[in-house]
């Protein structure tokens, strides 16, 4: 008896040894991942002047440019590139406007793509001692989904009849928004397979990065182009009014600006500020006055499946027909008039030039504090003197947003030629049900009589 209770005091000590080593296994393995946890929290925790500096972009001034400034101030050679470089930009803008509705559409692509690019390339810089499994594969991947998404809902809505012709693009349409999703939750499997456990919470930082930038820049554009649909004029005051603002800001601010304006963007100042707005609502009221006077810049654009063009013919609404109006007592005695002829879109333009002056600088604001967070002067060097692509465009993404917005709640109503579209989808049987609800309708409104037959 003895012998067998040695024998089992024997393996239950066994037993509490290996119950110890497990306990302390378990206690290594917790301090580890606490010590992780903490080092993960002090990176969050670290101040601005911790983050990683980006490598600051080359100068990419044409050397030309730069042996005809050289005896220059610093300053002055830096207004003389900025304004040269400013009419180039204006100059091809006009020709893509003469090209016509689709290269605009092109255009606005085009600076999506580089706006993002740029954006991603400064998370890349700052992250990439980190070596962060698929980051930039990823980021493009999703770019690519969110484009597929928004472009195909475009197409369905605006070239309907166009793809009812093309069977092999009927089911890529009808299980559109299912395809979407499924080539993104591809992405999204990808990230989580890709998550290392060292890095997980800078890979979701790094995931919340790229959908803020897809938000950011390809939303905005999407909505862009969907006001270019409503007419060339929604399209071009808007993007106009927040060029001209800019431009004169900067001339007004250049000459006389003495007033620090806010603290994110030092060279800004009151002056500027006050100057640049209300040369921007003068300029967007004449220029709309010139915009509103041809069916190439009023009319919606529209796909013709006869001819395969975009086509801006139409009769002009009544926001683009002169109307005599009273001109205020206080401005009578000015002016000299009592009634003055202008287009209704004019009184529109004001409100969208004022936008442009008081909020549009706003995201010129919000970028300068988001450069100032990474410690870079500009997005890229993309423009001599002005920057990269997305510093030209930081307030036009605000601007977009708004235009639609103005659109869906002050302008718009049903749309008799979208509507039209989308009953040529429809099956026979159940456009013979529009038909005899229509007509009911109608006879009900005595529009038509009820011997009337169909």
């Amino acid at each position: 008896m003895s012998a067998r209770r040695r024998r089992r005091a024997a393996a239950d000590e066994e037993e509490e040894e290996e119950e110890k080593k497990k306990e302390a296994e378990e206690e290594d393995g917790s301090d580890r991942e606490v010590d992780l946890d903490e080092g993960l929290v002090d990176l969050d925790l670290r101040n601005d002047s911790d983050t990683p500096d980006v490598p600051p972009p080359t100068d990419s001034t044409p050397e030309i440019l730069k042996r005809a400034l050289s005896g220059l101030s610093a300053r002055w050679k830096n207004w003389w590139i900025r304004g040269i470089l400013t009419l180039a930009m204006i100059s091809m803008f006009f020709l893509i406007i003469y090209m016509g509705s689709f290269m605009l559409m092109l255009l606005v692509l085009g600076i999506q793509v580089k706006c993002f690019h740029e954006i991603i390339t400064i998370g890349y810089r700052v992250y990439h001692s980190y070596d962060l499994p698929w980051f930039r594969s990823l980021s493009w991947y999703f770019l690519l989904c969110v484009n597929y998404f928004f472009y195909g809902e475009t197409v369905a809505d605006y070239f309907g009849t166009f793809v009812q012709r093309r069977e092999q693009l009927q089911f890529l349409i009808r299980y559109h928004r299912f395809i979407s999703f499924a080539l993104y939750l591809a992405g999204f499997c990808m990230f989580v397979l890709s998550l290392v456990k060292k890095h997980y919470r800078l890979q979701f930082y790094m995931f919340a990065w790229t959908h803020v930038t897809l938000l950011i820049t390809v939303t905005q554009s999407h909505l862009v182009i969907q006001n270019l649909f409503e007419g060339m004029i929604w399209f071009l005051v808007p993007i106009s009014s927040v060029i001209c603002n800019d431009i004169a800001a900067y001339i007004f601010g250049f000459f006389f600006g003495r007033t620090p304006l806010i603290k994110l963007s030092p060279k800004k100042t009151w002056e500027g500020f006050i100057g640049g707005g209300f040369s921007t609502v003068l300029f967007g009221f004449v220029f709309s006055y010139f915009l509103a006077q041809h069916q190439y810049f009023v009319c919606p654009v529209e796909y013709n499946s006869e001819t395969n063009r975009f086509v801006t013919e139409c009769e002009p609404s009544e926001l683009f027909q002169l109307k005599k109006y009273s001109v205020p007592l206080l401005l009578q005695a000015v002016l000299g008039w009592e009634t003055v002829n202008m287009y209704p879109f004019q009184m529109h333009s004001i409100a969208l030039s004022t936008f442009a002056s008081l909020i549009g600088p706003f995201g010129g604001f919000f970028a300068s504090g988001f450069k100032r967070a990474f410690k870079i002067k500009d997005f890229a060097d993309t423009i001599p003197g002005h920057g990269g692509i997305m510093d030209r465009f930081d307030c036009q993404y605000l601007m977009a947003t708004f235009v639609h917005v103005y659109i869906t709640s002050f302008i718009r109503g049903p749309n008799p030629s979208k509507v039209l579209k989308q009953l040529l989808v429809l099956q026979p049987e159940q456009q013979l049900n529009v038909y005899r609800t229509l007509k009911s309708h109608l006879v009900e409104k005595g529009i038509l009589q009820p011997s009337l037959r169909g």
